[in-house]
Parts: structure tokens; C-alpha cells; sequence
């Protein structure tokens, strides 16, 4: 039998990237799947790609909605609900680098930008964990929140305000952890380094530029000494394993690092590839 068969799994940011390799993994074992995220374009793709793969319609919940937003978050619980009628499983993954549409870096980016990136990368986990907990209590269920090294002790001058608010959630992903285990709620994280995503084109840079940037990062054994740019699938291999109570139970409150082996070379400082 499929390890996730019967669990129902939300999961933000899921319209690309590691959101859609995890819900590929997640339907492929079992799972009801709740994917979303902001292009109903992208989102189609999704939903297209676990079709493909043999996952019934049945077992999909596809919702094109914003989860920063209060009535964002309430549709992808509600319909959740409405059509698989319980929740086990929160991925907490949408998030991004947001640019300054004037161009400006670092400390000089506008203070909407900061409110911004907060409210995708921080804010809309904790609301969405505050909405989910009395669901996750009745499944004795799991979270899984996906970080970043960014939000690691080194400094990221290039991603300021995004370094800030990963690191917040770090903090959260701990506190709240030993909050919700007296439920049996279960939250954990991963923390990638450079993987292959979306995540440089939301940050502002056009395709050439980010295939530049992996291609440096990959080519530099100072910044990535495996050599080779991660895989969305890498990433969300890993959030199964935390999402997979008979694997991980006694893992509680932490952050997996997985990042090629950057974080025991940095400072990564990104230079001339972008």
C-alpha cells in the first residue's frame, strides 16, 4: 500500500518548482492532494503532470488563490475540507525573493518590499498553522515548512529582507513545534541551498541571467562542493521523509539542511553570476 494512501496534504506554492515536485511524490504515494498557487497557467500544469502520471482526478484539489490573503487561505481549507473532509498534512512552501521594481539591492530596497516578503515568506505560514491547527489536531497531523539557508547565521546582502524572513520562520518552525507536539502535531523543515526553481526568475532575474547563475554556482566547488545545482525532487524527497511519521516521529522541531554542502563553505557571496 501507498505510505501517504488515505492522507489528505496541502500544499502552497505549488505550481512550480519544489511545491510540485512534492505533490507529484505525495499523489504518486497516496495522497489527497490540495495544490495552489497565483497562475491558474502554471497551476493547469500541475494538475496536467499528476493526470499524466496516473493520479486519479478524484485524489486532486487544484485552487488558483493567493495565500497571503485571509480569503486566499480560508478557500484552500475550505475546499480541502469539502472534498477530501479532513486535513492531515500542511506544506507551508510558497515563498520568494521579491524585487524592488526600481532596481534597488539590499538595504536600499523600499520598506513595501520588506512588508512584502514578511507577509509571503512568514506572515502566511503562521496564518495558515493558526487556521490548519484544530484540523491537524483531529489527524494528529504534520507540518512541514520550507526554509532556505539564507536564513542561516551567514549574512545574504543580495537577499536582505528574504534572509530576515526565513529566519523568522526558523524561529517559528522550533517555537511552534514544541507548542503543537502536546497535540500530536508534528512541525518540521527543510532548508535548501541553490536548487533549480523558479525562485531566481521571482527574484528579477530574465532566463539567461538565471541559467548564468546555476551554471556559476554549479561550476564553483566554493559555493556548491557537490558540484551540481539541486533538483526540485531532491527537496521534496525530504519533505516526504518529514511528512512520513513511521520514518521521521521522533524529529521534532528541526530544519534539514540540504544544500549540496554550501552552508560549510560560506559565506556564499554570489559575485559575477548575477
Amino acid at each position: 500500500m501507498p505510505r501517504f494512501c488515505g492522507k489528505t496534504v496541502i500544499i502552497t506554492g505549488s505550481s512550480n518548482g519544489i511545491g510540485r515536485s512534492a505533490a507529484l511524490l505525495f499523489a504518486q504515494e497516496g495522497a489527497n492532494v490540495t495544490i495552489t498557487g497565483r497562475n491558474s497557467d502554471r497551476l493547469e500544469e500541475t494538475r496536467q503532470l499528476l493526470l499524466k502520471s496516473g493520479v486519479s482526478e478524484k485524489n486532486i484539489n487544484s485552487v488558483v488563490a493567493d495565500v497571503t490573503t485571509a480569503s486566499g487561505q480560508d478557500q484552500l481549507i475550505n475546499t480541502t475540507l469539502a472534498k477530501f473532509a479532513k486535513i492531515d498534512i500542511l506544506i507551508n512552501n510558497a515563498g520568494a525573493s521579491i524585487p524592488d521594481a526600481t532596481g534597488a539591492t539590499g538595504i536600499d530596497q523600499g520598506i513595501d518590499i520588506y512588508q512584502k516578503t514578511l507577509q509571503l515568506n512568514l506572515q502566511s505560514v503562521i496564518e495558515m498553522t493558526k487556521k490548519v491547527k484544530p484540523h491537524l489536531i483531529e489527524t494528529k497531523g504534520e507540518i512541514v515548512n520550507i526554509s532556505s539557508i539564507a536564513g542561516g547565521s551567514h549574512a545574504q546582502p543580495d537577499f536582505i529582507y528574504y534572509s530576515c524572513a526565513k529566519s523568522a520562520l526558523d524561529q517559528f518552525t522550533r517555537s511552534s513545534a514544541i507548542d503543537l507536539i502536546k497535540y500530536g502535531i508534528r512541525v518540521n523543515s527543510v532548508s535548501p541551498g541553490v536548487v533549480a526553481t523558479g525562485f531566481i526568475g521571482a527574484a528579477g532575474l530574465d532566463n539567461e541571467a538565471a541559467k548564468k547563475f546555476y551554471k556559476h554556482m554549479a561550476a564553483h566547488k566554493e559555493c556548491i562542493p557537490a558540484g551540481v545545482a539541486g533538483k526540485p525532487e531532491d527537496i521534496a524527497n525530504i519533505i516526504l521523509f518529514l511528512a512520513d511519521r513511521k520514518l521521521s516521529s521522533y524529529i521534532i522541531g528541526q530544519s534539514i539542511v540540504a544544500d549540496g554542502g554550501s552552508t560549510l563553505m560560506m559565506a556564499m557571496q554570489f559575485g559575477d553570476a548575477m
